[in-house]
């Protein structure tokens, strides 16, 4: 799964996505791919471990107002910062993300629980199919990927598992690493982040004791009726993945082919 000799404490859940066998019996480049959650938290102690895997580019999925009251990416050496804010407003779960992993107010809890939160995680992974700011912008993290002048790429959102969650299966789906691996990566989120999930539902509940840690807990977790709620929002409006690729992202053959190209060994 990837090179295992590294860990980013400001961002638990970062990994490298190589290792994983893809197309034509090749596998993913090590140290090429790199999910992250936002790297403000990043500790002095993690900046070296980042100077190691040296990202050439940096994409962050987060609307301006998210990177507004979220403290600066830590970065090393002079990557290129790419922006592709993929936002809507209209979902509650960004701000309530957002406002968990900062300590702010919880303003939107009420409209989520009307809701239910999974049915609002579930509304939002079918929603990264079909929003425009959701389709341009991993249709051109896609694109990016593809240049080997942006490799090692680093990706990230606030929280590192839903927009940085359905870009790594966009990415690896076009790589061709085959459907159990990428859930089993897309859920490893999970395992990885089960001490910082419990210091955060504490935090909250003692913040706001009416706060009900059954309802906040799936907006703190990836799960697989999220990724599925994706799957088949893809094979509802574009019938497979590869035309969701070309005509939901614009990521045609020749981008394909020269993310293989540039990714695959």
């Amino acid at each position: 799964m990837g090179q295992r000799d590294w860990e980013l404490v400001g961002a638990p859940n970062a990994r490298d996505l190589g290792g994983l066998p893809a197309a034509d019996g090749r596998r993913v480049r090590a140290g090429r791919l790199i999910r992250t959650a936002a790297l403000g938290r990043l500790t002095d102690e993690d900046l070296p471990v980042l100077g190691k895997l040296a990202p050439a580019c940096v994409v962050d999925l987060r609307d301006a107002s998210e990177q507004d009251v979220a403290p600066p990416d830590r970065l090393v050496g002079d990557p290129t910062v790419v922006h592709l804010p993929v936002h809507d407003p209209a979902h509650p779960v960004f701000t309530y993300v957002s406002a968990v992993l900062l300590g702010h107010d919880l303003g939107a809890y009420d409209e989520l629980a009307a809701e239910g939160t999974p049915a609002a995680m579930a509304a939002i992974y079918r929603w990264f199919v079909t929003g425009e700011s959701a389709r341009a912008g991993f249709g051109a993290a896609v694109r990016l990927a593809a240049q080997e002048r942006n490799l090692p790429l680093l990706f990230h959102c606030s929280a590192g598992k839903d927009r940085t969650g359905w870009l790594a299966v966009v990415l690896l789906t076009a790589l061709g690493v085959d459907d159990a691996a990428i859930r089993a990566d897309y859920l490893r989120h999970n395992e990885l982040t089960v001490s910082l999930r419990e210091v955060l539902l504490e935090a909250m509940t003692r913040r706001r004791p009416e706060l009900d840690p059954a309802a906040v807990r799936p907006v703190l977790e990836v799960r697989p009726e999220y990724l599925d709620a994706a799957y088949d929002e893809v094979r509802r409006v574009h019938g497979s993945f590869e035309a969701y690729l070309r005509d939901g992202l614009g990521v045609t053959d020749e981008v394909v082919g020269a993310l293989r190209d540039a990714l695959l060994e």
